[in-house]
């Protein structure tokens, strides 16, 4: 059976599948340990602000509300978009639909965000101590930087135009409606700059706002940094034909 051109296209080399393998595993392994750690109450206890996530019972009776605030954070939505989106890029045949390729988009954006927030707003504040010497790197250094390297080296090239743009930012809405709705019932949340409680409604409305403007400027950063790379490949693809041609020619000499 021949394979048609977009098919070609849209199955990754050994190379790039290695590179997805090792990008998902990663995401998945601090996820996984993030969660076991949390739910055996692992995490080392320090005073925790009014308003924020943390002041939960010690030991099996606090299982519940630290699973659940775990998975409540923007850095954990981050991961699990990523994980998710990498490994869909492991299938085969790999089927480029818009929602994995939103996925993907969305996983660049929230992770590359994850990363920027944390060490401009959060890392100064962090006393990181204990299982967080392990988790917190993975989760908000390794992780992002991984998944920007994997993506500018191996793609999949052509999935992220405009129109995926505005689409990426359907997880991170999600993820602010639930954050707030939640926070209201049990009256904490997970960052400071979100703690309602402490700020009200408006401030932290105006914070989450820049913040999304600001996310929507990092995916179409990944729009341009996506042609100036198509740009690049089809121009290795063209010297790369012109060098075989070359060679053919000299042959039949």
């Amino acid at each position: 059976m021949t394979t048609t051109p977009a098919a070609r296209e849209t199955e990754p080399t050994a190379t790039a599948r290695a590179a997805y393998a090792v990008n998902a595993g990663v995401a998945w392994f601090g996820l996984a340990v993030t969660l076991v750690v949390s739910a055996l109450d692992g995490y080392d206890r320090v005073p925790v602000e009014a308003g924020l996530y943390g002041d939960t019972a010690r030991g099996a009776a606090g299982t519940l509300a630290r699973v659940a605030d775990t998975l409540s954070y923007f850095t954990i939505w981050s991961n699990v978009v990523v994980a998710v989106s990498v490994t869909l890029l492991l299938a085969r045949p790999l089927r480029p639909t818009r929602v994995v390729r939103v996925l993907r988009l969305t996983g660049l954006l929230m992770i590359t965000v994850t990363a920027i927030v944390y060490q401009v707003l959060l890392a100064p504040a962090v006393d990181v101590t204990g299982w967080s010497l392990l988790t917190d790197p993975v989760l908000h250094v390794v992780t992002p930087a991984l998944t920007v390297l994997v993506w500018v080296v191996w793609g999949p090239r052509g999935w992220v135009t405009l129109r995926e743009v505005p689409l990426a930012l359907v997880v991170p809405l999600v993820w602010i409606a639930w954050m707030l709705a939640r926070g209201a019932v049990v009256h904490a949340y997970p960052y400071g700059f979100a703690n309602v409680e402490e700020l009200g409604y408006g401030p932290v409305a105006v914070t989450l706002a820049t913040i999304l403007v600001f996310g929507i400027v990092i995916a179409a950063v990944f729009w341009g940094a996506e042609r100036r790379l198509q740009r690049w490949a089809a121009d290795a693809r063209d010297l790369r034909a012109r060098s075989r041609r070359g060679r053919r020619g000299r042959a039949g000499r």
